[in-house]
């Protein structure tokens, strides 16, 4: 391999190892989560849209492990599609602060920032998870088709609909 190629190579691997180290972490996290019963009845909450009992499943998980970025997350997801932006918020802060690498809390962030009107915020997690997925990553890709969808959606609103 020619010299000039090397710290281009050496790029990738160093992308690749700090994309792998979080998705590591997030894998740990939602391992240690799966352990736990409210959790467990939490995501059959979610997939089941009964948003008001997941939200108070995930609350217990938290009594038990309130350091877990997942449970933040998901109960960031919870409150959004229950209609309670101002504290998913507060989780998908807290899911970021506890792992900033957190794939799913950059996209669910991201689509929550959509809801309130604002894209340019939505826009910095799509950056952000295009960092920390050089690959495939359906978080990275499920927030680009929200934000298109957003554009599309907002170019056939006439202004004073806005």
């Amino acid at each position: 391999m020619p010299r000039r190629l090397q710290p281009w190579w050496a790029a990738i691997a160093l992308a690749l190892a700090v994309a792998g180290a979080a998705g590591a972490k997030e894998g740990a996290e939602e391992d240690a989560a799966a352990q736990d019963p409210s959790h467990v009845a939490a995501r059959s909450a979610i997939t089941e849209r009964r948003y008001a009992d997941a939200v108070r499943l995930l609350g217990e998980a938290l009594a038990r492990d309130a350091g877990n970025a997942e449970t933040h997350n998901l109960l960031g997801y919870a409150h959004r599609k229950n209609g309670d932006l101002a504290r998913a918020f507060h989780h998908y802060h807290e899911a970021l602060r506890l792992d900033p690498a957190h794939r799913g809390a950059h996209e669910y962030i991201g689509e929550a920032y959509l809801l309130a009107g604002d894209l340019p915020r939505a826009e910095d997690h799509l950056r952000r998870l295009e960092r920390l997925c050089p690959s495939a990553c359906e978080e990275r890709d499920d927030l680009r088709k929200a934000i298109d969808a957003y554009r599309t959606t907002r170019a056939t609103v006439p202004p004073a609909r806005r």
